[in-house]
């Protein structure tokens, strides 16, 4: 009888793009790829930077579903860690997906995406990395089920371009800088800029995207954490390009591009990190995770 074995690829992500906090979030074409095969041994084969044991995020999440006994992990990713790039949440969204294609459990993706929320914490990566595309992620209802989010594909037109400091920021250190409380203008600022960015997005819009991409909400409370990085946020524009984000809790920045605009915008960001943050290239991606044919 042949061995059993699965590949699965989930793509990184960049979460909030500006005002969208915990709500809005993109794929990006890096790509964290998981091999279960069946070995008749429990075993990870991954990079030293991540556990090769049973605490492994790919592995926990798979056995969230289905015991992992005389499984052999191989976990192969281009996504860096504690960047900001949802690293945590293409190993969840990946050992969940392994799991349910293995073992043939037919989970639709509405089933896979409540449990990675639940295991990740917060729905923006995980959306995105299971989706692709851009996502929109309604909060969690008051009797705690979380709905689906609202999936639009990539603008037409436009290309990030990655800033990847050489620092990292724990997540959790970037949760705590968060304010208990935000004044209303604030707040009104905020939701006016989402709504443009929402609908810059939809329609392609250059205009829009670059207007919808201001937040005064979590990139100004957490300026301590990474200085460097929201100075090349403030001068996006003097680097050709239509404006720029904090990508997750950071530290990464994700200049957004007209695609004309994006080699001079790459020497331009290239000059002004040199010796503290590499520069790439990164396009959206508008595909999820996926599973292809072995």
């Amino acid at each position: 009888m042949t061995a059993r074995r699965r590949l699965v690829r989930v793509p990184a992500s960049s979460a909030n793009l500006g005002p969208g906090y915990d709500v809005l979030a993109a794929a990006l074409t890096l790509e964290l790829e998981l091999e279960v095969s069946e070995a008749g041994t429990f075993s990870v084969d991954a990079d030293e930077a991540v556990p090769g044991d049973r605490s492994n995020l790919c592995v926990r999440a798979f056995e969230a579903l289905h015991p992992a006994d005389g499984l052999r992990f191989e976990i192969r990713s281009e996504i860096p860690l504690a960047r900001g790039l949802g690293s945590s949440a293409a190993a969840i969204v990946a050992g969940l997906v392994a799991a349910d294609h293995l073992f043939e459990l037919g989970l639709e993706h509405e089933d896979i995406y409540a449990r990675a929320v639940e295991l990740e914490g917060h729905p923006d990566n995980v959306a995105a990395a299971l989706y692709g595309g851009f996502v929109l992620c309604p909060p969690a209802e008051g009797d705690g089920d979380q709905p689906p989010p609202v999936r639009l594909d990539p603008p037409q037109g436009v290309e990030p371009v990655l800033v990847l400091p050489i620092e990292t920021v724990p997540t959790p250190a970037a949760r705590a800088a968060m304010p208990t409380a935000v004044g209303l203008a604030d707040a009104v600022a905020n939701v006016a800029a989402a709504s443009q960015l929402v609908l810059g997005i939809e329609r392609s819009d250059l205009a829009l995207i670059g207007r919808g991409l201001a937040d005064r909400l979590h990139q100004p409370a957490r300026r301590a954490l990474y200085e460097r990085s929201m100075d090349l946020v403030d001068r996006a524009s003097e680097l050709g390009a239509i404006g720029a984000t904090i990508s997750g809790a950071g530290p990464a920045v994700m200049l957004w591009c007209f695609w004309q605009d994006t080699g001079m915008v790459v020497e331009a960001a290239a000059s002004e990190t040199a010796g503290w943050a590499e520069v790439r290239r990164v396009p959206f991606s508008p595909l999820g995770a996926d599973v292809p044919e072995l």
